[in-house]
This record gives structure tokens, sequence and C-alpha cells, in this order.
């Protein structure tokens, strides 16, 4: 693959942070790629906030530092959380390239009718219009692995964690059908594949996070025929669907600028609300309480727009609303005692 394909960077910031941008890459890179470049921007961003979703209750809450992909930049860090962001980044770009060639976006790209008339299972036929992953996962492939031009361990886990990205889209996909027969008797069925929505990418992503598998390969895995060869091996046997990291993660509670981490203290937790699951509930006890962190309530007034009404023509007119909200961060407990415990409390004005 070119080097100039590894001009991935194309949201606003991987334009920020890095000395090649998009701009580059359509100056350099073949006519034919420039219609997918908007596409893999949109993709990119998609993984990007996909990962803060998943993670945003957590005490590794996907911070921008974490989202450079390339390994030559200088971010060589290689846990779990690394091994999130390939994945989740490599299927947003898939997802995205995907969706668009279904939309009709691309004029080489359509439904993929390959399997249409065959035997799909019993009573059911292939048909309709499947949403052509194969195109989408071809496209992606060659903008997010150029990426990774070296050879040792940290590229192998990279890509694999690519791969891994693209496996979750093909195996979120729906089956969806239509019934055929006499007064809709339903005595065949016609059936495609669909695209989830990409929350469920995500999701079944973290579930892989919490399972990845940690391979011990940092020590004499370097760049000779003998290690590249030995690399190869060790990540050819391990399922291309599991993410898979070399590292450790280090304590997500502490501050650590040298990995341009912000630790836990000063981050908003959740404690009250029925709509949250248990993971939720539970984030200020693991942002605060296990970290070494008090929790200090802080009162707010919200302030929204409300009871909006269409005027003709053609204007809309909202009051504003205010809301008496009650939230809670993780302070240093000498902090929160000098405060006067929790049973102080602070005014905010917040404007939606």
């Amino acid at each position: 693959m070119e080097p100039y394909l590894a001009i991935f960077f194309l949201t606003p910031f991987f334009q920020s942070c890095c000395a090649w941008s998009v701009n580059n890459f359509l100056m350099t890179g073949p006519k034919a790629y420039l219609i997918y470049s908007s596409s893999v921007a949109a993709g990119a961003q998609s993984g990007i906030e996909e990962c803060k979703f998943q993670f945003a209750w957590d005490r590794w809450n996907c911070p921008e530092r974490a989202l450079q992909l390339s390994s030559h930049g200088g971010l060589r860090s290689a846990n779990r959380e690394t091994a999130f962001v390939h994945a989740i980044s490599s299927a947003g770009v898939m997802y995205t390239l995907t969706r668009n060639c279904s939309l009709g976006d691309f004029d080489n790209c359509g439904c993929d009718d390959s399997r249409n008339g065959q035997l799909g299972g019993q009573g059911w036929l292939w048909g309709g219009c499947s949403d052509n992953v194969g195109f989408g996962e071809a496209i992606s492939k060659q903008f997010v692995d150029a990426l990774e031009t070296g050879q040792d361990a940290r590229a192998a886990m990279n890509l694999h964690n690519n791969e891994a990205g693209r496996k979750a889209v093909k195996g979120t996909m729906k089956r969806t059908c239509k019934c055929h027969g006499v007064s809709g008797s339903c005595t065949t069925q016609t059936c495609w594949l669909q695209l989830p929505e990409f929350r469920e990418v995500g999701t079944y992503l973290k579930e892989r996070y919490h399972k990845a598998l940690k391979v011990d390969l940092l020590q004499g895995a370097g760049n000779s025929a003998a290690s590249r060869g030995a690399i190869a091996e060790t990540f050819s046997s391990i399922s291309k669907k599991e993410l898979v990291h070399l590292e450790d993660s280090p304590d997500y509670c502490l501050e650590n600028k040298t990995l341009g981490l912000l630790g836990t203290e000063g981050r908003e937790c959740l404690k009250r609300g029925k709509a949250l699951s248990k993971w939720e509930k539970r984030s200020c006890r693991r942002l605060c309480g296990d970290c070494g962190l008090a929790v200090e309530e802080r009162r707010a007034e919200m302030v929204s727009s409300c009871n909006c009404k269409f005027h003709w023509c053609c204007a809309v007119r909202c009051e504003q609303c205010r809301k008496r909200v009650t939230k809670y961060f993780c302070v240093r407990k000498e902090k929160r005692e000098r405060s006067g415990g929790g049973g102080a409390s602070r005014k905010l004005k917040r404007k939606l």
C-alpha cells in the first residue's frame, strides 16, 4: 500500500494534531479515492463519538489524546483502551462507507445481490437489497490499515484490532425478511441483510473490550525476521473477533501528564435516576470512592428552551424554562471537608 493512503486524519482533531492532513491526501491521493474521503471522515467521527458514549462513566473516558490512530506520531500505548479506539474507529469507517453505498452515494457501488435467488435456510431465499458490507470492508481496509507501516508487535496489534472492528460490523448485521404467499400465508420468505444501529456495534465492541486478550510479545519482539515470524504466528492463532493488547492499562484514577491522563478529580458522576443502568448508578463509587476521592453535591439551575411554537411564517419561538438539578462531582476529601461537607452546595447556572 502506498504511503499516501496513510492519510487518515480526516477529522478536525486529527488535522490539528498531526503533520499530515486531509488536504495532503486530496492533493497526492488517486482520484478514485476522493469520492470516499468524506465518508471516511464521517466514519472516523462516528467512531470517536461512540467511544465517548461507551466510556462516558468510566475512569478512562476516551480523551482526545487517545484518538490518534497512527503509531508514528509519538503515541505508542498498546493497552486495551488503544485496542478499543482502533476497533471502533475501523468499524465506524466501514459502517459509514457501507451505508453510503446502499444510499446510492457512490456510482460504483450498490446493493449486494450476489446471493439473490439462493436458498438461505428452511423456507427462505436470499433476495432484496442487502447492505454491501464487502464494499465497505474493502475500502475501509485500504484507508485504515495503511496507517500501520511498521512490522513490530504494536503494528500487528493495531491491525488485528482494526480487523476486529470490521468483524463487529459484519457480526451485528440483521436479517430482514418479507413474506410471500396467498393472503399473506408466508409460505416462503425473501430475506436480506441490513446494518444495525451503530450503537449496537459499539456495545458489542465494549463487551469485547472487557474480555480483551493480553499478548506477551513486548520483550524481543522487534523487526528482525525471526521476531516478525513469531509475531505473525501468535496473532494468527487468535480469533479475529477478539480485541488484543500488549500492555496493562495505567491507573486512570491519577493524573499523568506524560500520558495525557487527567485523572478522575473533577469528573461528574451519577447517583440517582430512574433510567440509569447499574453501571451508571455505580459511577460515583467507581470514579470517586475507589479512587480515594469524595463525592460533592452541587445544585445547579439549568436554563433550556421549552414550549416551542411555530409561527406563520416562518419562525419558531420558545420560552426559557428553569429547572433545579443536583449534580455530583469527584473532589479531594480535604477540599470537601474545607467546604463544609456534603451539606454545602453551589449555585450554578447552565444554559442548554
